[in-house]
Formats: C-alpha cells, structure tokens, sequence
C-alpha cells in the first residue's frame, strides 16, 4: 500500500510554489504590535494608554504584554511612554508537510511502520510508562474522529478563529500527531508512542491557511504550561525574533518544560524562530539513508535530527490519496500526483514522450509520460487531450515521482513512478495497463515539521522511563546519544546527530539524570 498528499502549505510556500488563493486569502497584519509594559505600580496606566491608542486582540499578562492592533503614531507615541519596557512587531509563525509491514511484534499486524520509527528506536523502547508524560502539540488540530488517533488520551484548545481543536482544515497537524501517537491496532501506521498510554494536549493556532502570529505562539505555549505540559512540539517557525515569544521559552523551560522546533525548510543557513532561541531544540531533517535532506536549515542553532523525508502519517479521513498501477500481471509502485481526481481505470499502455503536445492515438488509453520540458498539469492536460483515460508521469532522475497539479484541474487520474519503472514501463506499451487512485486516510509529507514530532515524541518516551530527571536532563540524555551523523560532533545540518531513543533511556540509567 503505497501514500501521498500534498506538502505543507509552508513547504510549498518555502520551495517558491504558488499556493492556492485559498490559502493566501487571509495574510498576516503589519499593524499588530505586542506592547511589553513595565510590571510595577504604573502597569494599569501603561494598559490603559494601550487600549486607547489601538485594538487590543490578545492579553499576555504572564509576559506583562497585550497584543494590538497600532497606527505608526501610536507605536512612536508608546514607545515613548515611560510605563512601556518595548514595542515589537507581532511576527508571523507558519506551519513547516517510507514505510514497511509490521511483523507481529512489537505491532499487530495489518499496519505500516514508517521507517523514521525504527530509525529513532522508538520499536526498541516500550511506552508502558508514557502516562505520566503529556506531549502539547501547537498546530492546525487534531482529527479526532480518525481510526488511528480516536483512542488517544486527548484533549484540547481552541485558539480565536481556528475553530474545533479536534477538526483539522489543514492536515499539518494531525500528520504531527499521527507521528506522535497513532495508535497500534490493525490499521494504518503507528507512532513513536503508540499505546494508548502518552498524554497529549493540543492547542489550534493554525487555520487552513497555516499561519498564525508570535503571540498566538506565546499565549498557545503558556496554555500548554497552565495543563501540565512535559514537551512542547512545535512544527512551525518564521524568520523573525520575538523578545515576548522568547521570554516566555525560556522562563517555562526554566520551570521544567522542554520545548521542541522544527529548524525550517528554506535549505540554507537562516536560523528559524522559536527554534532558534537557546530555551528551544531546533531539529533538522534527514531521510530513510540518515542523509540531510535539502531542505532542512542549516546553522548554529540546529541540535539535533530526525526522519522528515517521505514521512508516512494521518491525515483527515479521506484527504490523502492512494495509487495504483499494474501492466501485465506486473504491479508497480506509484504515487497519486496532488490534486488528481479519484478514479480506476484501464485500457492499453501508450508512450507519449515529453507529453509536450496532445497525445495522438491515445483515446481510451493510458499515458506514459516522461518528466521535463513543461508542467505535470500540461502532461495530463495533454494525455487527456487526446482521449487518454490515466496519466502516468516517470522521474528523470534518480528515484520516485512525486509531483502536483497546482491548481489545475484535471478529469483523469495522474501518478507519479520512478525513472527506472518508468523505463521497464516503456518496454511493455501496448500492454493493458490499469490505474488508480483512491481516497486515503495516511499520506507522505516531507520537512523538518515531520521530523520535530519524533523528536518530541521520543523525548517524552525517555522521561517516561526517567520521570525524576529535569527538562534539562532529558534534552542533554537525547544530545549525548544522538547518533553522530556528518561532520564529526556537533555539525550544522544534524546538530549532535539522529536521536535515538533506546540509547538516551540507557545513558540515564548508567550515569544518572545529571549524565557524565
């Protein structure tokens, strides 16, 4: 059983592809400030000057702060006011989105286990103990109703304008959640934690249109705090620096809080917000070789990594997509392109070439097309042109294809293969060929979003089996037994390493919580 979906709107947006105007409807204000006063006697009259001189949308009062809505004037005029430490911009934070059967043991049979379980040791370290740990996960929601999270201890926020925590408009978080906890029964896939036992808690700042502001991300982890949070994962970042946001990382990992950040998917050396504050573990990304994967930002401040490339996990029940392809009595692996249509289909396999012009010949037929020249929407654009029932696209270079229709809609279903399949498929045209893609509940997404939850996921496992050791404990346990990966040491593409669960667990218990 082979799954796709669509990358993060973050990822896409990052890689330069224009999102859909859906998705870019809603955009983040430049007139929304958080206004830090003085925590003294003058404090009511410096929220009184706030409140008169905008829209207040957001109080921070265990940061001593509101967020509002400001004029240029006033922004000058309260940073003159003696009451008022500091006035910030309130800067966006966006949603940064490989499997094999299991045996029997340790999960029931009928599941998938994406490969980043095993890399992160997670099938080596039982999580009988995990009740005691609750993991706040700060996303776009949590399908609740979906067969493989349903079962989880789970509870939740909502955030003003997001709607239901446990409804997911976006899909980012649940794919988060399904890599935390989902669940081990005789479906899907499983998580780093998948025995009913982790607590979790999550917290709804992200819409469908995968956004949401510094203080958003401020109010969202003090809630975490206020029930009880042990790790705070977070798949998200922007570029920017919150003086509030990070005041608040540092004063709850301070109070015994490990708070856990994706280090962003611009591929370069830029350094992502709030995984790049020193209270915060920014975790980067690698694939099912421990390569770094492309993406994944690369600096000083990354600490540590895991699997984020083709990372198998839960969607919304029926938004992922599944495909299928069989020529002869030969079956082939294949991934639904993003945004085909629903559909089976057959009829005799047709080599297009390029797929540069309308597919001559092929009515009733199934398209074989080579990756290159023009868009994969123009591809199938093109087969179905010429009366084709099914598009399938091969790489042209090394490894499957995963690609997208954009925002073009098309009326036959189109998948992706591998070059090499794509050359055995070229030997075999006319030979009857059946294509598919049907709805899923489980879809691949790649980032460092995808590699934070293994993270987080892990280092809750660890405390379970170490509930006395502190915050501070557990992050230097996951550093020391990272798995060094790169550049000997700690490097900038995989800080100290592939975390490792079973390693960590043992380290505390030869050397203690304090370690060596």
């Amino acid at each position: 059983m082979k799954f796709r979906f669509h990358r993060s709107a973050l990822l896409l947006a990052l890689a330069g592809v224009a999102l859909p105007a859906s998705l870019l409807a809603a955009q983040p204000s430049s007139d929304r400030y958080i206004v830090k006063y003085k925590s003294d006697a003058a404090a009511g009259v410096a929220r009184a000057a706030i409140a008169s001189a905008g829209r207040v949308v957001l109080d921070l009062s265990r940061q001593d702060a509101v967020a509002a809505h400001l004029s240029a004037s006033a922004v000058a005029a309260l940073r003159r006011n003696p009451n008022v430490e500091y006035v910030e911009h309130d800067v966006p934070r966006y949603a940064l989105a490989l499997a094999t059967p299991s045996t029997g043991n340790p999960y029931a049979a009928g599941q998938l286990v994406p490969y980043g379980i095993k890399l992160v040791q997670a099938d080596q370290l039982p999580d009988t103990a995990a009740s005691s740990r609750k993991v706040c996960i700060i996303d776009s929601g949590y399908e609740r109703a979906h067969e493989d999270l349903s079962q989880n201890v789970v509870d939740g926020t909502n955030d003003v304008g997001t709607g239901l925590w446990s409804t997911d408009e976006n899909g980012h978080g649940t794919h988060v959640a399904g890599t935390v906890a989902a669940v081990n029964n005789s479906l899907g896939v499983v998580g780093v934690a998948p025995n009913k036992q982790l607590k979790l808690h999550i917290v709804k700042v992200f819409g469908a249109d995968g956004w949401a502001y510094s203080s958003t991300l401020t109010h969202a982890v003090n809630t975490c705090a206020g029930v009880g949070a042990n790790v705070i994962s977070m798949s998200l970042g922007g570029s920017q620096q919150s003086r509030t946001e990070k005041t608040a990382f540092d004063k709850h990992y301070a109070a015994g809080i490990l708070s856990i950040a994706a280090a962003g998917n611009d591929g370069n050396t830029r350094v992502s917000y709030p995984a790049g504050y020193a209270s915060v573990m920014s975790v980067a990304a690698l694939d099912e070789n421990k390569a770094w994967a492309s993406f994944s930002q690369y600096n000083k401040s990354v600490e540590i990594a895991a699997p984020g490339v083709s990372v198998l996990s839960t969607v919304p029940m029926g938004t992922g997509r599944d495909a299928s392809l069989s020529v002869g009595s030969t079956s082939y692996a294949a991934a639904a392109m993003d945004g085909s249509p629903l559909g089976n289909t057959s009829g005799a396999l047709l080599d297009c070439g390029a797929g540069t012009a309308a597919c001559a010949g092929a009515q009733g037929k199934v398209c074989l097309i080579q990756r290159g020249t023009n868009t994969f929407a123009e591809k199938v654009l093109n087969c179905q042109a010429g009366g084709g029932v099914a598009a399938v696209i091969y790489n042209n270079v090394a490894g499957m294809l995963y690609g997208t229709m954009g925002e073009t809609v098309t009326a036959i279903p189109s998948l992706g293969v591998s070059d090499t399949d794509g050359a055995a498929l070229k030997a075999q045209a006319g030979a009857t060929a059946s294509a598919g893609v049907t709805a899923s509940h489980y879809a691949y997404f790649d980032g460092t979003s995808m590699a934070t939850p293994h993270v987080s996921a892990v280092a809750a496992l660890v405390w379970s089996h170490h509930p006395n050791c502190t915050a501070a404990n557990i992050r230097n346990a996951l550093n020391a037994t990272a798995m060094d990966l790169g550049a000997k040491g700690r490097d900038t593409k995989f800080g100290y390493g592939l975390v490792q669960a079973l390693a960590a667990k043992n380290y505390i218990g030869t050397y203690g919580c304090t370690g060596r």
